[in-house]
């Protein structure tokens, strides 16, 4: 199972996942799934604000969208991408900063963003080996086995349904 999944989810709907998962599998079934590990904020922020600017150019793509599925009228260069990292939540957390004083229309909607003004865009969140056992328990599963690369950057995990 990929772990960006559960990454992305709050921890509550992560549990609520796995506790469905762990239903259709049944006592006893098992499920391999990645999980990103907490490591350096340096690390992290270089990974979701890429030099090449992949990852702007991901997180300006909902803009885009909506203007194309929405009728809406972002300007895509009014707007910067911002990866911010949560230590207390242990997640990065991506932006899309207003660069100006701006109304953008959805719909029959305007709405006014002020210079600075953030949209809130997604959530990745990290997690310890420790930390991540604790969230699979509340869902009944159980770590039977973990892998982790060198610099225990990333984790694959096998649960199996209690």
């Amino acid at each position: 199972f990929p772990g960006s999944t559960i990454g992305n989810l709050s921890h509550q709907a992560s549990i609520q996942l796995l506790k469905n998962v762990v239903n259709i599998l049944g006592e006893g079934g098992g499920m391999l799934i990645g999980v990103d590990l907490v490591k350096d904020e340096k690390i992290l922020l270089a990974a979701y604000d890429d030099s090449k600017g992949v990852t702007a150019e991901f997180n300006k793509n909902v803009l885009f969208r909506m203007n194309n599925e929405l009728g809406a009228n972002f300007n895509l260069e009014k707007f910067k991408h911002r990866a911010l990292y949560n230590e207390n939540e242990t997640r990065v957390e991506l932006y899309l900063e207003s660069l100006a004083n701006q109304t953008v229309r959805i719909g029959e909607t305007d709405i006014h963003f002020l210079a600075g003004e953030m949209i809130h865009t997604e959530n990745s969140h990290k997690y310890t080996t420790g930390h991540f056992a604790r969230l699979v328990a509340q869902a009944g599963f159980g770590v039977e086995e973990v892998w982790t690369d060198e610099k225990r950057y990333f984790s694959v995990q096998y649960l199996t349904a209690s």
